[in-house]
């Protein structure tokens, strides 16, 4: 048993350290340069030995986004833990998506490629589900808050399930991220702020779903007090 157990910590430390050096060298030639021959001469292995931890390239880019997971359920759960109302806080699950994007922006380009459907279905069913899983706890999360918001009275679901209201949220949030890094479209269609716009949309959304109390989106400056109240109290004070 404890040569198994040895086995499998050596297994585990040489696959972090195979993410390790992807890592760097994402960050040093790009992500699209990523070669898994120069990630196994980086950590003065064979390139067989890499292909034993990761089927392929895209097995190893879906297993490094699933790694930086973590960054991202962190932020959710400070938000979940904020001594604030149910909509305000479902209004900061988008804010703190945002703080992903802005503070990991290696790991939010990474995550979007991952998920493409040519990455995605030619990465191994095994990695797969270790993402679907590592991902899991994002939706729970969000999920809880409604399910708060219905018992406290702040919301009625009207026929939807709490992850099925949680999908319209999402879709806005993550629609925004890939529409607002896409260089040059946004400014061909004079949009200047994308993520504020994706905020007062979000407050319309809510609105419409007739969760209390209701927000007027067009009242900019309140937008911006809101903002700047979660940063301050969940996010140490960074805008």
């Amino acid at each position: 048993m404890a040569i198994r157990q040895r086995r499998l910590r050596e297994v585990a430390n040489r696959e972090c350290l195979f993410l390790d050096a992807a890592r760097e060298l994402i960050c040093q030639d790009g992500l699209l340069n990523l070669q898994m021959a120069r990630v196994a001469e980086k950590c003065d292995y064979a390139v067989g030995t890499l292909y034993q931890h990761f089927a392929s390239k895209e097995d190893l880019l879906v297993a490094l986004s699933t790694a930086n997971m973590q960054h991202r359920v962190d932020l959710f759960r400070r938000v979940a833990a904020w001594k604030a109302g149910t909509r305000d806080r479902m209004f900061g699950f988008a804010v703190a998506d945002m703080m992903f994007v802005r503070r990991h922006p290696e790991h939010f380009r990474l995550a979007q490629l991952a998920s493409t459907e040519v990455v995605w279905n030619a990465a191994s069913p095994q990695r797969r589900q270790t993402s679907l899983a590592a991902s899991r706890p994002l939706g729970r999360i969000v999920e809880s808050v409604v399910e708060e918001a219905v018992r406290c009275g702040d919301l009625k679901l009207r026929g939807l399930k709490p992850n099925e209201l949680c999908l319209g949220a999402w879709a806005l949030t993550l629609g925004t991220h890939d529409i607002a890094h896409i260089e040059g479209l946004l400014e061909q269609n004079n949009v200047r702020d994308p993520y504020r716009l994706m905020l007062r949309h979000l407050q319309h959304l809510l609105n419409g779903l007739e969760w209390k109390p209701r927000f007027d989106p067009s009242n900019t400056a309140a937008l911006d007090r809101k903002v700047k109240r979660l940063c301050r109290e969940v996010f140490d004070g960074e805008l």
